[in-house]
C-alpha cells in the first residue's frame, strides 16, 4: 500500500515519521502547503478550499488512501475530503483520542491538556470525545504560536520557553498533554520537561495503530520510501524531515 499524506507545513512529518517506521507501507507520498502554513487562524471556507486543492493533487497520484495529518483540517474538512477524494482518507483526530484512552499511567482522573490550533479547539471536537471516554479533569487550549515557532525550526531556546510561560504559567500541572496538532511534536520533548516530566500524546503511532486496526496490514517492508513536495522551500520541508530521522 503506497500512502499520500498531507499537512499544511512541516507538522506531517511527525506521522510520516512513524508510518515509514512501520513496514506496513511500501511508498509515502507527502505534500505539504508551507506557502500558506498556518491553517489554524484561517476560516472554515479557506481551510476547506486549500484542502480540496490538497484533493485534487493526490487524485492524479497512484496512492492507495491519503493521510490527513493535519489536526485542523481533520476537524474542518475531513468530511469534504473524502466525498470528492477518489480514495479512502483518514485523519487524525480519532487516532488521537484513541491513543489517550489506551495510554498507559493514564486514568480517568488524570488531568489531561489538550493544545492545538485556534480552529481545532474552537471546533470543540476533542473536548467532546475526551469527555464522552469518561475523562473529569480535561483543558483545551489553543496555542497557535507554536505552529510558526516549528515551521521557524526553533525546537529549543529563549524564544520557545517564552512563549511557554505566555501559555502556560498559571496552569496546575498536568499529567499528560495531548498534542492536537502535529506539529507540536517537534517540541514535544520541551513541553514534557517544562511539565516536569508530564506524558506527551501526539497522532503518529496512534495513526499506525489505528490503520492496524481498520486495515489488512502486515509489516512487511525492509524499507518505506518518502518522496516530499511543497508547495514553497521543499527544502526546508527535506532538512526538517532529516532532523525528524527520516529516510528519505
Amino acid at each position: 500500500m503506497k500512502l499520500g499524506v498531507f499537512d499544511s507545513g512541516v507538522g506531517g512529518l511527525t506521522v510520516a515519521r512513524s508510518l515509514q517506521r512501520s513496514r506496513y507501507f511500501s511508498e509515502l507520498l507527502y505534500f505539504g502547503d508551507t506557502a500558506r502554513v498556518p491553517y489554524g487562524s484561517k476560516d472554515s471556507n479557506t481551510v476547506t478550499r486549500y484542502a480540496l486543492e490538497a484533493v485534487e493533487f493526490f487524485n492524479g497520484t497512484d496512492v492507495d488512501a491519503l493521510i490527513v495529518a493535519c489536526n485542523t483540517v481533520s476537524v474542518v474538512a475531513l468530511e469534504t475530503m473524502q466525498r470528492f477524494s477518489n480514495k479512502p482518507v483518514y485523519g487524525v483526530l480519532e487516532p488521537g483520542v484513541m491513543a489517550l484512552e489506551q495510554a498507559a499511567e493514564v486514568d480517568h482522573e488524570s488531568q489531561v491538556l489538550v493544545i492545538a490550533t485556534r480552529s481545532t479547539i474552537q471546533s470543540g471536537e476533542y473536548q467532546r470525545r475526551i469527555k464522552q471516554l469518561g475523562f473529569e479533569h480535561a483543558t483545551a487550549m489553543a496555542t497557535p504560536l507554536f505552529v510558526p515557532i516549528v515551521e521557524e525550526e526553533l525546537y529549543e531556546g529563549a524564544i520557545l520557553h517564552a512563549t511557554f510561560d505566555h501559555y502556560f504559567s498559571a496552569l496546575e500541572r498536568p499529567d499528560v498533554v495531548l498534542l492536537g496538532c502535529t506539529h507540536f511534536p517537534l517540541i514535544s520533548d520541551a513541553i514534557s520537561e517544562y511539565f516536569s516530566g508530564a506524558k506527551t500524546i501526539h497522532s503518529g503511532e496512534a495513526m499506525v495503530q489505528w490503520l492496524s486496526q481498520h486495515l489488512d496490514l502486515k509489516r512487511q517492508f525492509d524499507e518505506t520510501p518518502i518522496t516530499i513536495h511543497a508547495s514553497e522551500n521543499v527544502e526546508a520541508v527535506r532538512r526538517v524531515a532529516k532532523r525528524w530521522q527520516l529516510n528519505l
